[in-house]
Formats: C-alpha cells, structure tokens, sequence
C-alpha cells in the first residue's frame, strides 16, 4: 500500500493539504471454526486476515462527518448532534452507528473526513461490516482525543463491543461478538480461542505445517438483514429457554454440554428448533477439539472436524445453499485436501479449506473449474494470511 496515493485521492475528495491527516486500519476475519454459536455464548476460534480496510482521515473544525469510498465515489454527510437520522443510508451506516454508540459511550467525536479503501470483499463472509466498524471507531475515538495512540492506549475489547452495539442498534442486525473482537484483537500468525459468554480469550499459534487455508469466495452476495440471521437466533434463544427450564443454572446455550444436551433434548419437540440447537452444542465441542488438535499438530484431525462443521450447517443449521455446498463438494475432491468448510453467516459468502501446499494450484482450477460449470459463474480464491488487529497505521506501515 502507498500511503501517498491514498493521500492524494483524499485531497481530491476533500480538499486541503495533508496536515493532520492520519491512517487507520481494521481486518476481515476467517472463522477456522464455530460458526453460529457466538451469539449463544459459546465458543469461535477466528483468525484476523490481510485482507483489510483502511481508513484515510483528518479532523475538522465543525460537527460534520463527512464519508466516501475510494470504490463507490458518492459523499455522504452528517451531523454529529443529530446521527439518529440517518440510519437508512445504503451505505454509512455502519460508520455512523459506531459514532452514534461511541458518542453514547462518553467519547469526544469530531468533525472529520474519512475516506475508505476497502480489501474485504464486501458480502463474502469475510466480515467487511467489522472491519468498517472497528477501523471507523479506532479512527474516531483516536481524532476526538489525540492522546490515543500516543500516551494512551485504545481499548480495543471495547471498540469491539461498541461496534457490535451499532449493528444491533443501528443496522439492526443481531450479530454475536466473533467479528468485531476478532478485527479489533487479532495478532499475525494467531487464531483466537474466544469465549463469547465473557469475553475471555486465549491468542493460539497457527503452524500448518506444509498445508495452507484457501478462501473461496462463492462471489454471492447475502445479506444478514434479510432476517435468516436473525430467525436463527431466535430459534436458538426458543431451543434455550426450553432447556433451561430443566436446568435453571445455565444462562447460555453455549454452557451446555453434549451430555446434557443427549440427555435433556426430548424436551425439545419442535423438530427445527432442535436441529439448531443440536447444531449450536457439538459446533461448540468441534471448537474446543479443534484448539487441542492444532495445538497438537494434529492436521488430519482438525481436517476430520472442519468437514463436520460444515455438515452440520448445511444439515442442522441450513444455512450453505448450493454455492457453498458446490464449493465445499469439490473441494473434498481434491487430493491434499484436509477440510474444507463454510466460514461466516452463510447463505452464499466464503469456504475455508486446508490444502497441502503442493496442491493449491491444482486446487483452484480444479475447484474454480467445476463451481463454474455447476453454478454459471467465477469463484475467487484467496491464500489466507494471518494478520494483525485494528490499529493506527503509521506511514513507514504503509
């Protein structure tokens, strides 16, 4: 990245010289595992990537906020005293509803510009929404008091949480924790272990040993707000309160153990509540095997658990489609491949595969090959790196 091009397009956008400017940035992440148990308090184990937006800003001297995208080139304006309307922007609102939460939490926001240059594929399960939203309040919190980032440090664990609270509030989707926390506290060449119930956590060295985790991105585009999302999440909360019942000391599904569950779950008579349920009780276990066996070394085992993710969330949880089903089936063709998996919400987005390092480019024509055939359109391959979380970037970073 040269930080001088992107200076020089924010001045062509707003104007002025490049005093005061400073650079921001906040990852995508890949869930290796545990996907739809973060928002019942279970385990994840994501991995911040590479693939990052970045965010160009400068204070200004009034209580405006102005936002562009270096791939959209529509400006988009707002009042700081008066965030609360806008909350049906196309685009912006993600950034808006993090100052508006930032505001709420106490913090001194500014006036500034803020242009954005966006890595993460947008709609790809990747996380795109988190990285906006950490970056943006990282860059916020960091101009209203400059002090951030220099003598003090940013709480990154509570921009996480902030940026959360505004896709709640103000985008409307009820997202778990996984992506913010993981965009705010990654670290190079880590996955982290995370407890969604409190927040406790552990940074776990990825080694791969001769393989790599390929990304494919089916190239359909979901939505979290068409309220699969949110239907999932009320049928897990439905499954809880039914179970807890039996047992009034738990206070989240994800604290439930595979034997109780056998053991309680004719209680559940609904059929669709009790396969997401299921889903949410042995994901959480595939989650707590998967850090033992990468601690481990034990490729072929996290392999075996990946693939079983997956099944569980096509079967179980019905949240693949035939994109992603297409491209975890013709992964599982390839030999040298361990796994192969949805990783995010679901209903189109991304897979993660683990492929031996001689193979990735076999990988890729075979699997891109046969997805065109069935599907009608390209797929697009990205060779994961672990990267770091959201943080100020300084220019000899960019």
């Amino acid at each position: 990245m040269n930080y001088k091009n992107l200076i020089k397009e924010f001045l062509s956008y707003f104007g002025g010289d490049d005093k005061g400017i400073r650079i921001f940035t906040s990852p995508g992440r890949v869930n290796l595992i545990g996907e739809h148990t973060d928002y019942s308090g279970g385990y994840v184990f994501p991995a911040a990537l590479t693939l990052a937006t970045t965010v160009v800003a400068r204070p200004r001297d009034d209580r405006k906020i102005r936002l562009i995208a270096t791939d959209l080139k529509e400006m988009v304006e707002a009042d700081l005293d008066n965030l609360e309307t806008y909350k049906d922007l196309k685009w912006g609102n993600y950034q808006l509803g993090v100052a508006d939460e930032l505001q709420k939490a106490g913090y001194n926001i500014i006036g500034c510009d803020l242009m954005y240059e966006d890595k993460v594929p947008l709609g790809s399960g990747l996380s795109s929404s988190a990285a906006i939203e950490v970056a943006t309040a990282i860059a916020l919190v960091s101009l209203g008091d400059p002090e951030y980032g220099r003598s003090k440090e940013i709480d990154k664990i509570e921009m996480a949480k902030i940026s959360q609270i505004a896709e709640h509030n103000y985008v409307g989707v009820k997202c778990g924790i996984m992506d913010q926390f993981a965009s705010a506290m990654g670290k190079k060449d880590h996955a982290i272990f995370l407890n969604c119930r409190d927040l406790s956590y552990e940074l776990v060295p990825i080694r791969l040993s001769g393989y790599s985790l390929i990304i494919g991105n089916t190239n359909k585009k979901r939505s979290l707000g068409e309220g699969k999302y949110n239907e999932r999440r009320a049928e897990c909360e439905q499954g809880f309160a039914i179970l807890k019942k039996e047992m009034p000391e738990i206070s989240y599904l994800g604290e439930i153990t595979v034997w109780n569950f056998e053991n309680k779950k004719h209680l559940i008579e609904d059929d669709v509540i009790l396969k997401r349920v299921q889903h949410v009780v042995y994901e959480n276990h595939r989650v707590l095997e998967s850090v033992e066996a990468l601690k481990q070394g034990d490729l072929n085992r996290f392999g075996q658990l990946m693939n079983a993710s997956h099944d569980s969330l096509r079967d179980l949880y019905e949240v693949t489609g035939k994109e992603l089903d297409t491209m975890v089936n013709e992964a599982r063709k390839v030999d040298g491949v361990l796994g192969a998996r949805m990783t995010g919400a679901g209903f189109g987005g991304c897979t993660v595969s683990l492929v031996r390092n001689d193979m990735v480019d076999e990988f890729i024509e075979r699997v891109g090959k046969a997805y065109r055939e069935q599907i009608g359109y390209d797929a697009s391959f990205y060779i994961s790196e672990i990267g770091d979380g959201g943080r100020e970037l300084k220019f000899k970073e960019v």
